[in-house]
């Protein structure tokens, strides 16, 4: 091995410098949510081996400057050690940071920071729109309020707080107060609401002003259920709580605050808003200047009062926002105008994306224009029966007079393609727009390689993940759902942590986990916040997410705190469980959604799995004991740690009897039963593990290294074979391109993950199972192992405080790389091949270190931050490849692409259907000849494979292969 690193540079050179400084998760915004801020930040520098010894803080407030010392190396989500911030107080804090090279940085950039929240009980009251004498106002119904105020002379300051149930955007003299979109989102509303921190001062005049709001349903009047019977879960009635705070020269005050004297009209240019639904907009109904100073509301009426929901009376108490807000993040332009059998006119975007369209458009007033929105084409038409109950249709009427923009206000959708229906003239593909939507959390991840499938596999998760982290985490953001579902994110949180700065918005979704599992006895329901009333006992790996998110968290972001604050939701669930235990001491016997989507589930049963349910429910079991413990240990709560150590040990036990033999089989011989025993540590003994990890791969190979696992099993099928030694196997699997596996959807196309394995069946058509969705990131999450393993980068310490350099070439690659923005800076791994070395090379973050494994297996070592770079020998394959023939046995031609590659292909240049039956349904036994397993296929065919496989002998031995 050779190893360089750059060589420290004289002091005089070095350049250290503060590059990054935040407020605990929102770095979008000068308001907290938090009185006492937890303070990260990030150091770049020149020196080799860095490491901060003291960090020094400063605070302005009014005047009067503060100061704190930090001795140590600790830099992340630093405890605030100043007074707590007051409601609407302004302070300024700076640091500066002393390292371990004798240097101290400059005083960083001044982070301005606002106590988000109101200082006391809100002085608005909850108004909602009015009803027309003798009519009930229909679900949902959007409308407008507004109301006139003056501004006195001396303004300083105003600040607009604001919340809903619905959805609502406010503007102040006619312009809107921000960029977000669909405010507040969406909580657990019965009990937790969002409320919105906004300056406005700039909004803001001297004199006479007008504050307006528009307010649709949006998720709180959405209807939620299945197969028809879908019902509203919130309110029917809309309601929003509007509050002002004008501070001024002098030291007054002035709150404007939303009431009985405000007014509100339904008959505004948003006739219908749905989530489902989509939006209808008639132009001339839109009354010019309605938000601004002098605008005749004569003709509105007074708004509402008290209009509550019927079913929660009494709003939640509102508190400042922790996920960062949903914003207008990216537009795309159309990539082609296609012209449909039926001679509609379908616009494609050529990315499968979630948000809507923005129109520029001219005619005659009362023209309406329709646009419909959908995934994917079939038959050349939109596809529409996925969506089920969604109409997902936006409508436009003009007003006529001139060119006129819009777009939706309060709803999105999941599409690829949308059909425009009435254009007025010639369409030209320039006037149409899709405005990506998702919250706006800043991007922390990348993985780039050699095979272009592999890199799109990795953009197709990033896609999953933009269009269904919207509000909250939900399963897919098209159909009649987009449901937090927590099995969801349960599996995919390690990814999500890697790609996107995730941990406000997981953060704030998790509150709403123990919100709703506080209500059911410690059970977590299967979707949060949970509006479906089904499925109310426990649910393996869904319910899980308790224990599990938590615990990804700290592990990516270093958060201890929110480790404390959801350990209570963790224990709950852990106790939840111990109740349902059987006599065996087993979680066995109950309804489970299992290994879900398992693909050899009938669409119609996506939850029969060929993994036992209970053996799911049972691992799952010890999974959520052993994290309880491990995070009782963390928190000093020793008591607890005995506790669930314990009982961890019993399930383990029970576990290993039950259901693994001790030679290493499976009571379910299936893949997910093996890697659960594997990644969740129940079996931990090396004899044991590795015939277990001998029979995964034994089965992986029997299976043609086609994918065999749902949900559950999935995101722990390549670790299970990378730790037992089976990388080949891991990489078949990765590489797959034959349905099911992860690089089948991207031959078909895709740009997101899909729910099912083959969403599109392999003759063009869509799945006829009722679930058939085109962005469902779950299967994504093979991503994370693209990351650790191919690339090379994982923690080995909480928030990356020491990282894990360990890249494991594929054989099929020439090159991968990986780079994260961790909570201490940018940490990357990549490698090279050349000739017959391979070249490793590392950016270790300042603060940290990291712990290397080559792939030449050499001893691991340990290396500070700063850039690395070595050399080492290329392992290759680990023998050339031999001679095939028809004697030769299945594995050998399984294990052998090339081979089997030779193999099909000569079948196929007979009898297409009959290579289709020979890649799908031959079972590749280790003792079973090629020509045994041929034993119907006619002469002539055996002929041509022999031949076929002759030829290839003969290419291999007249260019001998040593290395890929």
């Amino acid at each position: 091995m050779t190893s360089t690193s750059l060589a420290p540079q004289p002091a005089g050179l070095r350049q250290t410098s503060v590059s990054r400084f935040s407020a605990e998760y929102r770095t979008d915004t000068a308001f907290v949510a938090n009185p006492r801020p937890r303070l990260s930040w990030v150091v770049a520098t020149d020196s080799m081996d860095w490491q901060q010894i003291r960090a020094e803080l400063r605070l302005n407030r009014e005047g009067t400057v503060e100061s704190a010392v930090y001795e140590g190396p600790e830099s992340v989500l630093v405890d605030w050690p100043f007074a707590a911030i007051a409601a609407g107080e302004q302070v300024a804090v700076e640091v500066r940071v002393s390292g371990n090279d004798g240097g101290t940085t400059a005083w960083s950039e001044p982070l301005t920071l606002a106590g988000g929240y109101l200082g006391g009980p809100w002085q608005a009251e909850a108004i909602g729109l009015p009803a027309v004498a003798g009519e009930e106002i229909p679900l949902g119904q959007p409308g407008q309020l507004r109301h006139e105020f003056t501004v006195g002379p001396g303004l300083t300051r105003g600040t607009l707080f604001a919340t809903a149930h619905g959805v609502y955007q406010a503007e102040i003299n006619g312009s809107e107060v921000d960029d977000q979109v669909l405010k507040p989102g969406w909580t657990a509303y019965a009990d937790r609401l969002n409320h919105e921190t906004t300056d406005v001062t700039s909004l803001l005049r001297a004199g006479a002003n007008a504050v307006g709001v528009w307010l649709a349903g949006g998720w709180y009047t959405e209807k939620y259920g299945f197969h028809g019977f879908a019902k509203p879960f919130y309110g029917v009635q809309l309601a929003v709580k509007v509050e002002l705070h004008l501070e001024y020269a002098d030291g007054t005050r002035q709150t404007v605050a939303s009431g009985p004297k405000w007014r509100a009209t339904t008959a505004g240019p948003i006739v219908s808003s749905g989530i489902y639904a989509g939006e209808a907009f008639d132009a001339r109904r839109l009354e010019v200047g309605w938000s601004s100073q002098g605008f005749d509301d004569s003709r509105w009426l007074p708004a509402s009062v008290d209009s509550g929901p019927v079913d929660f009376k009494l709003w939640a108490e509102a508190t400042p926002a922790v996920a960062p807000p949903v914003r207008r993040i990216e537009e795309m332009p159309v990539r082609e105008v296609l012209t449909t059998p039926s001679g509609a006119t379908v616009l494609d975007f050529g990315q499968n994306l979630v948000g809507r369209l923005r129109i520029r458009v001219s005619g005659d007033a009362g023209h309406r224009i329709t646009l419909r929105h959908a995934e994917v084409l079939e038959g050349g038409e939109l596809s529409l029966r996925p969506l089920r109950l969604a109409s997902a249709t936006d409508s436009y009427t003009l007003a006529g007079g001139g060119e006129e923009e819009w777009e939706p206000r309060f709803t999105f959708h999941g599409f690829r393609y949308a059909q425009v229906d009435n254009w007025p003239g010639e369409l030209d593909p320039a006037a149409i727009t899709a405005v990506v939507i998702h919250n706006d959390m800043r991007r922390t991840g990348w993985f780039e390689c050699s095979d272009p499938m592999l890199n799109r596999l990795h953009e197709n998760a990033l896609w999953g993940m933009r269009g269904n982290f919207l509000a909250l985490p939900t399963d897919c953001p098209q159909r009649d759902e987009r449901l937090g579902w927590t099995g969801d994110i349960q599996v995919f949180s390690p990814t999500a942590s890697y790609l996107y700065d995730s941990l406000g918005f997981l953060s704030s979704w998790l509150q709403d986990l123990a919100i709703e599992q506080s209500h059911r006895n410690g059970v977590v329901p299967i979707v949060v916040p949970a509006v479906l009333g089904m499925l109310e006992s426990p649910v393996a790996a869904w319910g899980d997410a308790a224990t599990v998110v938590p615990w990804v968290l700290y592990e990516r972001f270093g958060d201890r705190g929110l480790l404390g604050r959801q350990y209570q939701s963790m224990c709950d669930w852990a106790d939840a469980l111990l109740r349902v235990r059987d006599s065996s001491g087993l979680w066995q016997g109950q309804m489970q959604l299992g290994d879900w989507l398992d693909p050899a589930a009938p669409p119609d049963k996506p939850g029969a799995a060929r993994t036992h349910g209970d053996i799911v429910a049972s691992a799952y079991l010890f999974r959520s004991l052993d994290l309880a413990a491990k995070a009782a240990a963390v928190l000093g709560a020793d008591d607890d740690h005995g506790k669930y150590s314990t009982l961890a040990e019993d399930v383990r036990s029970a576990f290993l009897s039950e259901y693994v033999t001790p030679s290493g089989r499976m009571v379910s011989d299936a893949q997910t039963a093996y890697s659960l025993a594997l990644m969740f540590g129940i079996c931990t003994d090396p004899v044991q593990r590795q015939a277990l990890g001998d029979r995964l791969a034994e089965l992986a190979r029997l299976g043609g290294y086609r994918i065999a696992t749902g949900f559950v099993g999935t995101p722990l099928i390549a670790d299970a074979l990378t730790i037992t030694g089976h990388m080949d196997a891991a990489e078949r699997l990765l590489t797959q391109t034959e349905c099911p596996s992860w690089l089948y959807p991207v031959t078909q196309g895709a740009t997101t993950i899909w729910e099912r394995w083959d969403s599109i069946l392999e003759d063009g058509s869509i799945n006829p199972g009722e679930m058939t969705s085109f962005n469902h990131y779950a299967l994504g999450a093979i991503a994370d192992w693209m990351h650790r393993t191919v690339a090379g980068l994982a923690p080995a310490a909480p928030g990356y405080r020491k990282q894990h350099i360990a890249p494991r070439p594929l054989r099929s690659l020439q090159h991968a790389s990986t780079s994260h923005e961790t909570p201490y800076g940018l940490a990357s791994a990549a490698w090279k091949r050349s000739g017959e070395r391979i070249r490793v090379e590392a950016v270790v973050p300042p603060g940290t270190t990291a712990v290397v494994s080559l792939p030449d297996g050499s001893e691991e070592f340990e290396v500070g931050s700063g850039r690395h770079a070595w050399t080492v020998p290329d392992a290759g394959p680990a023998s050339a490849p031999g001679a095939v023939s028809l004697d030769s046995p299945l594995s050998a031609i399984m294990d052998d692409p090339e081979a089997y590659a030779a193999a099909w292909q000569a079948i196929e240049a007979h009898d297409p259907a009959a290579a289709a039956q020979f890649r799908k349904d031959t079972v590749w036994y280790r003792q079973t000849s090629l020509n045994q397993g041929l034993i119907f296929t006619p002469a002539p065919i055996k002929e041509d494979i022999g031949s076929a496989l002759s030829a290839l002998n003969g290419t291999r031995a007249a260019v001998p292969s040593t290395k890929p």
